[in-house]
């Protein structure tokens, strides 16, 4: 009895130690997972990680005894149940991720057991002799004897995903020598920092949040200007919007100051500022008269070769 309590009291203390030393947590199913797997996770996650299992009793009691002074556990709580286990670190999350979910096997059917992926044999000489055909017959996969072997004729999806597999398939896939499955850690959730979020999280790009935040801040900004509620990104536009109609009053005042003085002078003396214009306003005139004068020229030219007369003259 006493052994027990020690060794309670030892857990709890050592998950204690990891949550107080490492800002992430990754929530992790570890159903069908062997033994040489869990080992070579471990390796793989040598000083960057630690991976602590425990029976979910144990690990809510402790979590619940934690929860008075870090009221943040609470949220791990939801996901101890199943087959889970936890992965400490304070490392890259999604490197660390990649790491925990490259260690798969593959593995035979099992009867009973439930397809992760759908099943599909392909077409082809299984190599089987013609006495087994009424395996294939009793799950209808299309064959035909060639060479005096069994092949099958065309692809065939025998098992769907999230179905359980039959003991016929089993013995099937098994016969050709199929292992459809891989079996290794799944990832439920993360937590880090006090927040627990999906895995798929590690997926956005950060160029995905900068335009989700430009976004939210351009939002922030309407409404903040059409409420005329100042806010820090609004403030900026509101300064130039007035800074605008400060112009404009000094444009319609003789106040002015020193950076708007050039523009109050291009008003008041357009001429002074437009000394390119005649150049170009006496070019235009003598260009039409040059095309007018060929114009005229070509006709004449016209006139002479038709010596006068129409065509029915």
């Amino acid at each position: 009895m006493g052994g027990r309590t020690a060794n309670k009291a030892g857990y709890f203390d050592k998950l204690k130690g990891l949550l107080e030393e490492y800002k992430s947590i990754f929530i992790v199913g570890v159903d069908n997972v062997a033994s040489q797997q869990m080992h070579e996770i471990r390796q793989s996650l040598r000083g960057e990680g630690v991976v602590l299992m425990g029976k979910n009793t144990m690990v809510r009691r402790a979590l619940k005894t934690f929860i008075a002074d870090s009221p943040e556990y609470e949220r791990l709580l939801p996901f101890i149940k199943g087959n889970v286990g936890f992965i400490f670190t304070n490392g890259d999350l999604k490197e660390a991720r990649t790491k925990i979910l490259a260690n798969r096997v593959a593995a035979p059917a099992r009867a009973g057991a439930v397809a992760p992926g759908d099943v599909f044999i392909p077409a082809g000489n299984t190599g089987m002799e013609p006495g087994k055909t009424s395996f294939f017959q009793a799950l209808g996969v299309p064959t035909k004897i060639a060479r005096g072997t069994i092949e099958i004729t065309a692809d065939l999806k025998i098992v769907e995903a999230g179905s359980k597999v039959g003991p016929s398939e089993a013995t099937l896939l098994n016969m050709l020598n199929i292992s459809p499955f891989t079996y290794g850690m799944s990832i439920a959730q993360i937590y880090d920092n006090g927040q627990t979020f999906d895995a798929s999280v590690l997926d956005i790009e950060e160029s995905q949040l900068l335009k989700a935040f430009s976004q939210a801040i351009a939002t922030i900004t309407t409404i903040s200007l059409a409420a005329n509620y100042p806010t820090l990104p609004s403030v900026m536009h509101s300064l130039i919007g007035t800074y605008k109609k400060a112009i404009a009053v000094a444009v319609e005042t003789e106040y002015e100051w020193e950076a708007i003085h050039e523009l109050k002078d291009r008003i008041k003396n357009p001429d002074a500022y437009a000394s390119a214009a005649p150049a170009a306003s006496e070019a235009a005139p003598a260009a039409a008269e040059e095309t007018k004068a060929e114009e005229k020229k070509e006709e004449s030219e016209e006139e002479d070769e038709d010596m006068g007369f129409g065509l029915f003259d």
